[in-house]
């Protein structure tokens, strides 16, 4: 995902993971950490039904990162006890955890994990790669109307920019450009 131009960020926590480049809603932050350094952050997942797809406004993406790689995902966690020779917890090493060697916010279509930092960016122009949006021939025609996708219409496509042939209250942009070579939707969010 590519950002144009933008005129809202928003830090956000998402509630599950969420592939970069979704569009959801606000909703309760339940994420706490580092005694509750995250707790005033709002809460990011894609809507669940046609109401909260009205309400979807908000591209999310990764948060700006300095740190250095490589990146574990997910990062493992020692408690309290285990860092201090606790032997009265469970074991929770060896772990699995995908490497990135280049930051993933760097990357296309990569997948945000639950419980981390991320921006959410409404009332800008956002470019969505292919495979990222639910195609439909009509998307090639610049001012298309664009909704948001949600999970009882659209199951695992939730969250995914598509089509709408009608203007009302789901719209959340206009179609700036098709790439015709790479199949990339420009949006301009409303």
């Amino acid at each position: 995902m590519r950002i144009n131009d933008v005129e809202k960020v928003v830090g956000v926590i998402p509630q599950a993971d969420v592939v970069e480049g979704r569009f959801g809603l606000f909703v309760a932050n339940s994420d706490s950490y580092n005694y509750g350094s995250r707790e005033d952050l709002p809460g990011f997942r894609v809507p669940a039904d046609s109401a909260e797809a009205e309400a979807a406004r908000w591209c999310v993406t990764f948060a700006v990162s300095n740190a250095k790689p490589p990146f574990y995902v997910a990062q493992p966690d020692f408690g309290f006890a285990l860092r201090y020779g606790g032997f009265d917890q469970a074991e929770n090493v060896p772990f699995s955890a995908t490497v990135h060697m280049t930051y993933p916010g760097y990357k296309e279509s990569q997948t945000i994990p639950s419980g981390t930092p991320a921006l959410a960016y409404g009332q800008g122009i956002v470019t969505i790669p292919s495979g990222q949006y639910i195609y439909n021939a009509s998307l090639r025609n610049a001012g298309a109307f664009v909704i948001v996708a949600n999970t009882d219409e659209d199951t695992t496509d939730a969250g995914k920019p598509k089509y709408q042939a009608t203007w009302d209250d789901r719209v959340v942009g206009t179609v700036e450009h098709y790439d015709t070579a790479t199949g990339d939707l420009t949006i301009r969010q409303r």
